[in-house]
């Protein structure tokens, strides 16, 4: 078990203002940032980042959605990051996120869901990496 994880603030929370208050929620559940910029993905760089699910019929919208507007990227610190965090951003349908989580307060449907989080401490370091070389890591 590692103590970092990843989080993507997506296009749809960025573009709407949530940035703020998703990092403000981060900070508060006892998260320190280690590493983020703002980005806005390509849709070669995103179907990269997501080839796992290339084989899923909804791909091409996932790649269309992750490069229509600029993301947060941020890697964080915190005893037990990867299971904590998924914890805080909550469930992948709004609808169906605990209160208090950052999807059940910013996201607005299944597919435009606010966050990403790793899932597990390899992708975490995986999914870091993609984003940020270990000089821009704090």
């Amino acid at each position: 078990m590692t103590n970092r994880t990843f989080t993507m603030i997506k296009p749809d929370a960025t573009l709407n203002g949530s940035t703020g208050g998703i990092l403000g929620m981060i900070n508060a559940a006892g998260f320190r940032i280690v590493a983020m910029k703002m980005v806005h993905l390509s849709a070669a760089k995103a179907g990269e980042f997501y080839a796992v699910h290339s084989e899923r019929p909804f791909y091409g919208e996932l790649v269309e959605f992750m490069s229509r507007g600029p993301i947060t990227a941020a890697i964080l610190e915190k005893e037990n990051a990867v299971e904590d965090f998924r914890k805080l951003i909550g469930a992948t349908n709004p609808a169906q996120a605990e209160e208090g989580t950052i999807r059940k307060k910013y996201a607005t449907s299944i597919g435009e869901n606010a966050v990403h989080g790793s899932d597990s401490d390899e992708n975490a370091a995986i999914e870091g990496s993609f984003f940020f070389s270990k000089l821009e890591q704090f």
